[in-house]
């Protein structure tokens, strides 16, 4: 009898040791992959118009940089092939393809104009979405080569893969093109799908599928994407910004809720568990089923470059900008007649400056639990504009409307100077807070140190 549940209690601690052991082997694998991967990187651009961003890619034959708008969801990337698109090594995707049917659009057609990109028949077809604007648009899928510059030397490009992409051609219906951050001629997709850009890098890379942004604040300095690493991730003055992030779940979307065309998709955007907001260490009371994504796909926390500033459901803002009003009030900040597109605004001569931005009151976004904060300082809670009596800082927050399909979708502004490293591997979003804490920006990587 003694033996017997010695036994059985040696078989359980081999059970727990083994499923110890490979969880680490796991862990391991993943930094052993990424480590042996060439870090790539982009500078990422910020459009002084738009407030949206742009990252650089290297593409077709010869190779040519190509400006790209940065979204984090959408599936495809996609390209202007009526303009831009010249290239001795594109080939169009046959529709029986085994690349077609994996992709399944469930779409293919006939070109009668002159042959060329985009313009092939029996091509596997694709319905690019432009992000900003939400208009759509009909391009066929091609292969061609791409590559990025090395983050050791932005001189030198990392080696040259496939890239699979819709060429989109634009026709007198279509406003795909308009909306976008000034100077791109397509779209970087860098959401959870096989086929984004981010996927397909690693996967050209033989890597684990993890990446980091950085967003510039400045239209005058470049941030940095980087794929094939999950760090270190060094910043002037000698600062591994990897050291600094926090961890969150990603959460599964909807099925087809963040697209008009793709209902059979899974949502490739990036949701995040938030449970609450708090100003200045004082928790706001939020109506949470609008926090949790129901049956119909409606609701909770997704995060956005294709927004500049974060959208939240009206009873949500309100619930904020009424917090955030009464401990401004207590710190005697002036209020003055908003400025659109916002509704808080105060007279930024009467605000003193730190090093995170205009003394105004701390925004955190709790994640899952108390102990996951993402704070939010006056840097990239507050917008600086001008209205008829001279120079105002604004709260960055506007009113999306009784029902909008997500709840809260956290735009640009609020990401900017924070390192963030999206691990698809782990499925986890790690963030850094505020870079200016550290008295460095997105705009300070340091290439040789990486």
């Amino acid at each position: 009898m003694r033996s017997r549940k010695l036994s059985k209690m040696s078989s359980s601690s081999l059970i727990t040791t083994l499923v110890l052991l490979s969880f680490i082997f796991v862990q391991f694998s993943t930094l052993v992959l990424c480590s042996q991967a060439t870090t790539l990187f982009s500078p990422i651009k910020k459009d002084a118009n738009s407030n949206l961003y742009t990252m650089l890619l290297y593409l077709k034959t010869p190779l040519q940089p190509s400006q790209l708008h940065i979204d984090l969801g959408f599936y495809l990337p996609w390209y202007d092939c009526a303009r831009h698109y010249k290239s001795s090594s594109y080939q169009p995707v046959i529709y029986n393809s085994s690349l077609c049917l994996d992709l399944d659009t469930k779409a293919y057609g006939n070109c009668f104009n002159k042959p060329g990109p985009g313009c092939s028949n029996d091509t596997c077809t694709f319905f690019p979405e432009n992000p900003v604007t939400g208009k759509g648009g009909l391009g066929e899928i091609l292969t061609d080569r791409f590559t990025l510059p090395t983050a050791k030397n932005p001189a030198q490009l990392g080696a040259v893969s496939q890239i699979v992409l819709s060429c989109t051609l634009p026709n007198k219906y279509s406003k795909i093109y308009r909306g976008l951050a000034r100077g791109s001629t397509g779209l970087a997709t860098l959401g959870r799908f096989n086929y984004s850009l981010s996927a397909q890098i690693s996967r050209g890379s033989s890597s684990p599928w993890i990446f980091a942004l950085c967003l510039p604040s400045s239209s005058n300095a470049s941030g940095v994407a980087l794929f094939n690493s999950a760090g270190p991730y060094n910043f002037s003055p000698k600062i591994d910004a990897s050291e600094l992030l926090t961890y969150t779940p990603l959460i599964s979307g909807p099925r087809g809720s963040d697209t008009k065309i793709f209902y059979w998709y899974k949502s490739p955007d990036y949701y995040i568990g938030l449970t609450s907001f708090r100003v200045n260490d004082k928790v706001v009371l939020l109506n949470q089923t609008l926090l949790a994504i129901d049956e119909n796909g409606l609701g909770g926390t997704k995060l956005s470059t294709s927004k500049q500033y974060t959208v939240l459901q009206s009873s949500i803002f309100k619930a904020l900008t009424d917090a955030f009003v009464k401990e401004s009030d207590a710190l005697n900040l002036t209020r003055v007649k908003p400025v659109a597109p916002f509704s808080v605004c105060y007279a930024a001569d009467k605000i003193s400056s730190t090093r995170v931005g205009p003394a105004v009151p701390a925004i955190d976004l709790v994640l899952g639990n108390d102990k996951v904060l993402w704070r939010i300082y006056g840097s990239n809670s507050m917008v600086r504009m001008k209205n008829e009596d001279g120079e105002a800082w604004c709260l960055g927050f506007e009113d999306g409307g009784a029902d909008p399909k997500t709840a809260i979708v956290i735009g640009g502004h609020q990401l900017e100077d924070n390192l963030m490293q999206f691990d698809l591997e782990r499925e986890r979003l790690g963030f850094s807070s505020s870079l200016l804490l550290r008295s460095t920006t997105c705009g300070n990587f340091g290439f040789k140190a990486n």
